[in-house]
């Protein structure tokens, strides 16, 4: 495979955690280098563990994720929204959530790398390897979680606590359009 096929792979894969960039930076929480680096760190290694895991892993799950990888995903994107949407909700009663910290980041970081684990199964049955398109992976999908969370934030700082409610809606929106996408398309 040629690095342009590689990195269309890799934009593809980084355009969950591009798009769940986007509803965060509306929220306060994500402003500044460090939440910003958590995120995009986090968002970037994983894409980068998925793919190596998937290889190793081979065609012994392979039938197994592919029939079940939309659910988990839709599940953590749609935990994860819902939280959101329910802080902005509360308003200023509620702790707000914090994608860059803790459980959530690890979810987040799960829900949109699981297609990645499916990319490297294939990988592993073309013979392929993994490594340079894994490191590829996860540099894309870093600098566009940063771009993500930049214009988000600029949204954001407008907005207040309804661009929160509405990132949530995008996140459980996006989980909803992987599980959709999957079974019926």
């Amino acid at each position: 495979m040629s690095f342009l096929e590689f990195f269309l792979i890799a934009i593809g894969m980084a355009m969950d955690a591009f798009a769940v960039c986007l509803a965060a930076g509306g929220l306060p929480e994500t402003r500044g280098p460090r939440p910003a680096f958590r995120l995009a760190f986090h968002f970037g290694l994983f894409q980068f563990i998925m793919p190596v895991l998937g290889w190793v892993a081979g065609t012994t799950i392979e039938p197994w994720i592919r029939n079940f990888d939309h659910w988990v995903a839709f599940v953590l994107l749609g935990f994860i929204g819902f939280r959101m949407v329910n802080s902005a909700w509360r308003g200023e009663q509620s702790k707000p959530v914090d994608p860059t910290r803790g459980w959530n980041l690890v979810l987040l970081s799960i829900a949109v790398s699981i297609d990645a684990l499916a990319i490297g199964i294939s990988l592993g049955i073309l013979g392929i390897t993994v490594l340079y398109p894994a490191i590829l992976i996860g540099i894309v999908t870093g600098v566009l979680s940063l771009v993500g969370l930049r214009i988000g934030n600029g949204f954001g700082s407008n907005f207040g606590k309804p661009a929160e409610a509405v990132g949530g809606i995008v996140l459980i929106g996006l989980g909803l359009w992987m599980l959709i996408s999957t079974i019926f398309l």
